[in-house]
């Protein structure tokens, strides 16, 4: 028998939506959840999960995967991330992983000016197997703590204006400090939770339409089979 699973920390149950970084590259600028969200979760209607994430440091080789468990609006959710590795070898494994997903996090150094344009390539890859229109995308400078004021001002005017071109949402984090890490992926969460009740409301809405349009056509031909019957 398999035990239950333990209840969602503390510091991962989200119960209004997260803040963006900075309105100037935030796609999603309302201040709480869609409407339709919150009564479908308050309905006490569950299976909503997908994704997760993971904010521990380590040298990735070909692919990573971690989970995390969140509580949101009442529901269980869970994260999953698959990190792939930036080395140029692995570029043809990580794009296998791409497809699909439901958020795409492209991150780049802050005090590395070439990362930004090799974060523009892997978006490029990234986008190949993805709608751009159904896909949260997220643009995130790492390593805050290293940058000079000077040099950070100038990055994070170049990340905007990238970010507002590729409609993405940017955040710059520090791993070492830990600062806007948490936010960063709670924002995260809430965004993909979001957009997955959305979609699976979309797709019962659909269901139940479909079976309203089938019905009625089957009456219509009924009708028009006996009509001829009743004039004789």
């Amino acid at each position: 028998m398999m035990s239950s699973l333990p209840p969602v920390r503390g510091d991962r149950i989200i119960c209004e939506l997260p803040l963006y970084f900075t309105k100037d590259a935030a796609v999603h600028t309302k201040d709480g959840f869609n409407i339709t969200v919150q009564e479908a979760c308050q309905g006490q209607k569950s299976g909503f999960c997908k994704d997760s994430f993971n904010k521990t440091y380590k040298a990735t080789i070909g692919v990573d995967f971690e989970m995390e468990r969140f509580e949101v609006l009442g529901v269980p959710f869970s994260l999953q991330l698959w990190d792939t590795a930036g080395q140029e070898r692995f570029r043809c494994i990580a794009s296998t992983y791409y497809r699909g997903a439901q958020a795409i996090i492209v991150v780049f150094d802050l005090s590395n000016y070439e990362s930004l344009d090799h974060a523009r390539e892997w978006l490029e890859d990234a986008m190949r197997d993805n709608d751009p229109s159904s896909v949260l995308l997220f643009l995130v400078g790492t390593k805050k703590d290293l940058s000079e004021p000077d040099q950070l001002s100038q990055m994070e005017q170049e990340a905007i204006r990238l970010s507002e071109e590729i409609r993405a949402e940017y955040w710059a984090v520090s791993a070492l400090s830990g600062e806007s890490v948490r936010d960063f992926f709670l924002r995260v969460a809430s965004l993909t939770f979001e957009a997955t009740v959305l979609s699976e409301l979309e797709k019962r809405n659909s269901r139940l339409t479909g079976d309203i349009v089938k019905i009625s056509n089957n009456c219509n031909d009924s009708f028009k089979k006996k009509q001829p019957n009743c004039c004789h």
